[in-house]
């Protein structure tokens, strides 16, 4: 086996950057400069904001299959999206924890004892960074924006403490998420506001303040940066755009793996899923999708629906209708997760569900 050896800097890189500050101080807005984003807002930062987006995750599951979405995106050549931004990690982790208690049976993060449930959400947030960096690998920028929180933090063998600008991550088992998410990117920023100080009849009094961002570490604040970008900048995407590669030519967002603004609309558009007439034991095999391939669909979930007359066009409206999906995902794309948790784990509220939107007209109600 032959081994390859590469020397200098990797000049079409695309990006990995986390953006850390307050609540207000412009961190989706900051994110919606970077090429042709499309956002994975879990908290309705992005509501009044022109921007491409999904639709807002209420689930991990829902979550996972959005950037799903953009991996498939990413596997064409090019991808038609340039940056993916989730906004924000803190919000991000609240899906992660819920889905983790609902997991194990429990009823709050903390009922693990020791530690345990803060293991389990750091190991699920980071099958998430996984596959964010294959994403990346593919060319597609990544950004990440987090709150920041204020910790009493002090030195060993120093008399007293200080605050401490930290990223509002990991609970209380050691920042273990933050520390991930730190690990993983190329670019942690810390966004604040820096007062003007001026001397008025002989009293320091704040005249006003502007907005900065840090790229270097410093005792009170985490950041970091691999390009030599200045300690402290103003908070300006201009500063770091020059950083920031635009891999996919001029493709704009507009595959369905990137919904629009109004999705409503683009449902629309959606084809209708076929009614397949209820199949006879005697008649044989059940008949293939018409418009789905079978290939790489679980096989459980293929005995299941030719056993009880669905098809796989109706298992694909149920995920889009009950917005566990970002749109009209085939059955063989969407994530092993979510065919393990939902389509098998909850299969009798899925054909409620389906009843109750008229996608199958065989059953009954009650919503997902």
């Amino acid at each position: 086996m032959s081994i390859k050896i590469s020397r200098g800097p990797l000049k079409s890189k695309p990006a990995r950057v986390v953006i850390y500050g307050p609540e207000g101080i412009g961190k989706s807005t900051f994110a919606a400069q970077f090429p042709a984003p499309i956002f994975i807002d879990t908290e309705g930062s992005t509501d009044l904001m022109d921007v491409a987006r999904f639709e807002k995750p209420t689930s991990w599951e829902m979550l996972l299959a959005e950037v799903e979405a953009v991996k498939q995106d990413a596997a064409n050549n090019p991808p038609t999206i340039k940056t993916l931004v989730i906004d924000t990690a803190d919000w991000m982790e609240r899906l992660c924890e819920s889905y983790v208690c609902k997991k194990y049976a429990k009823g709050g993060i903390e009922d693990f004892g020791y530690g345990k449930g803060y293991v389990y959400v750091k190991e699920e947030f980071g099958k998430v960074l996984d596959t964010l960096t294959a994403i990346n690998s593919r060319g597609v920028n990544i950004v990440i924006t987090a709150h920041c929180l204020i910790r009493k933090f002090e030195l060993p063998n120093e008399t007293g403490a200080f605050d401490r600008y930290e990223l509002k991550l990991g609970g209380k088992a050691g920042n273990q998420t933050a520390a991930l998410v730190k690990e993983w990117a190329d670019m942690v920023l810390f966004a604040n506001y820096k007062e003007i100080v001026t001397e008025v009849n002989g009293k320091n009094k704040v005249q006003g303040g502007r907005r900065v961002m840090y790229a270097s570490h410093a005792p009170t604040w985490d950041a970091k940066n691999r390009y030599g970008l200045p300690d402290e900048m103003p908070f300006d995407y201009q500063q770091i755009a020059k950083y920031i590669p635009d891999n996919t030519g001029n493709a704009s967002v507009t595959s369905s793996a990137a919904p629009q603004e109004q999705p409503k609309q683009a449902r629309k558009e959606t084809p209708a899923p076929k009614k397949k007439a209820a199949h006879k034991a005697d008649e044989g095999p059940a008949p293939f999708d018409a418009d789905q391939s079978r290939d790489g669909v679980d096989e459980r979930v293929l005995a299941l629906i030719d056993k009880e007359h669905y098809t796989l066009n109706e298992l694909s409206c149920f995920a889009q209708e009950s917005n566990c999906m970002p749109g009209f995902v085939p059955v063989n794309k969407m994530p092993k997760a979510f065919i393990e948790q939902v389509i098998l784990g909850q299969w009798e509220k899925v054909k409620r569900f389906m009843s109750d939107k008229g996608i199958h007209l065989e059953n009954k109600d009650i919503p997902f």
